[in-house]
Parts: C-alpha cells; sequence; structure tokens
C-alpha cells in the first residue's frame, strides 16, 4: 500500500518514513501543500498522512484536506500535528480527517492508527485473504500454507499481499514497484524478480506446487494450481 507523507520537519518526515517502510509500506514525503496535491492527482494512494502548519498554500494542512474532500476523494486522513487544542481536532474533522494524533506520539501508536484507517477504507483489502492454502491475514501481518507459519519480510508480504488482491490477475513489475517501493526507489531493475524468487522459496517448502505464476514480458500472478 502506499502513503503519501505531508510534513516540513524533515527530522519528523524521515521518522515517519522509515517507521511506515519498515512496515512494509511504500512511501512519498513531500514538504509543501503544493508539491503534496500534484502528487496526489498524479498517483493513486491509499493513505494521507498530512501536519496541519504546512507552507506552499494558505491554510496549510487543513485547506489541502478540504481539497481533497472536495474533490471527492475518500482516502483516508491522518493529521498528525502539534496542534492538540480541542478546537483544532474538531477543525481537523470538520475538515474531512478522518482520525488526528498530536505530537509526540509513539511509532507503535501511529502504525496502530495507520492499520485501523486501512482496514476501514472504502476499498480496503479483506483481512484475511486466501489462495489455495495459502492465507494472508492483513490485520496481523501473518502468513500461513497448509497450517505452516511463513515468516516473510515486511517488503516480501507487501509485494505478496498486492498479487494476492486479485488471484489470477497479472500485474506487472512496474505497477508492483509503484505499490510495494515509494516514488524514489532507484535501485536495481530486476528487484521484483528477485522477491518473487524469496517468496517461492519461502512458501514452495516441501514440494508445494507453486502459487505464483510468471508471465514472460507482462508480470506475475497468484493462483491456485
Amino acid at each position: 500500500m502506499r502513503i503519501l507523507v505531508v510534513e516540513d520537519d524533515a527530522r519528523m518526515a524521515d521518522v515517519v518514513r522509515r517507521a511506515l517502510g519498515e512496515s512494509g509500506y511504500a512511501v512519498d514525503v513531500r514538504a509543501d501543500t503544493r508539491s503534496a496535491l500534484e502528487s496526489f492527482e498524479i498517483e493513486t494512494y491509499d493513505l494521507l498522512i498530512l501536519d496541519l502548519l504546512l507552507p506552499g498554500t494558505p491554510g496549510g494542512g487543513m485547506a489541502l484536506c478540504a481539497r481533497v474532500r472536495a474533490a471527492g476523494s475518500e482516502v483516508p486522513i491522518l493529521m498528525l500535528t502539534a496542534l492538540d487544542a480541542p478546537g483544532s481536532r474538531v477543525e481537523g474533522l470538520d475538515a474531512g480527517a478522518d482520525d488526528y494524533l498530536t505530537k509526540p506520539f509513539h511509532l507503535q501508536e501511529l502504525l496502530a492508527r495507520v492499520r485501523a484507517l486501512l482496514r476501514r477504507a472504502p476499498h480496503a483489502d479483506r483481512p484475511l485473504l486466501q489462495v489455495a492454502d495459502l492465507t494472508l491475514d492483513a490485520a496481523t501481518r501473518t502468513a500461513r500454507r497448509g497450517g505452516r507459519v511463513i515468516v516473510l519480510t515486511a517488503r516480501e508480504f507487501a509485494v505478496l499481499q498486492y498479487l494476492m488482491r486479485a488471484p489470477g490477475t497479472v500485474v506487472s513489475a512496474s505497477e508492483l514497484i509503484d505499490h510495494a517501493w515509494d516514488g524514489n526507489y532507484e535501485g536495481y531493475s530486476n528487484v521484483v524478480q528477485t522477491y518473487i524468487r524469496y517468496l517461492r522459496r519461502k512458501l514452495n517448502v516441501g514440494g508445494a506446487p507453486d502459487l505464483i505464476r510468471t508471465h514472460r514480458g507482462m508480470g506475475y500472478s497468484v493462483q491456485a494450481p
């Protein structure tokens, strides 16, 4: 899943980006409302995390939130700000935010709120994804095959989760990069192929049938054998 973080404090933005990235989310960071709006109009995001006191346009994060809602978007929005007065909370929620977290905060609470918002999103994944004897629990972020627990890294989980959203649908490598890595990814071009190999190694223990199919020149899919 892809998250847009709009935060002008570089240190805070880096802390949030790292925490979300280590949990398997693809994260884009913008420091002002103007560039954030440009990114939102170009990319598809599953969640927005907005500071309130932002440069770029009058009204800062509050105005950005209202503009996103005025455009008809139902993307979940979490406001992350040092403004903790009740009036600020009310104003933020009335502007269209779904949740409001004040600074300072514990990263574990931030991650829990992110998971809760993604579960309640209009187009949220089903809590439990299943293909043949492989299950993926988005709530607990665990995978099992035939009752066996499969230990996945955050990135492996993100790739497998995206493939299992629509079993049998071919997903291109570039689409997987868009949703499992952030927009600044400039690593090696065969990173998806490498992670598919990692997943197969973990999923196909004991001669279990391969559920991941490679479609040459097109991408990958997950489907029952």
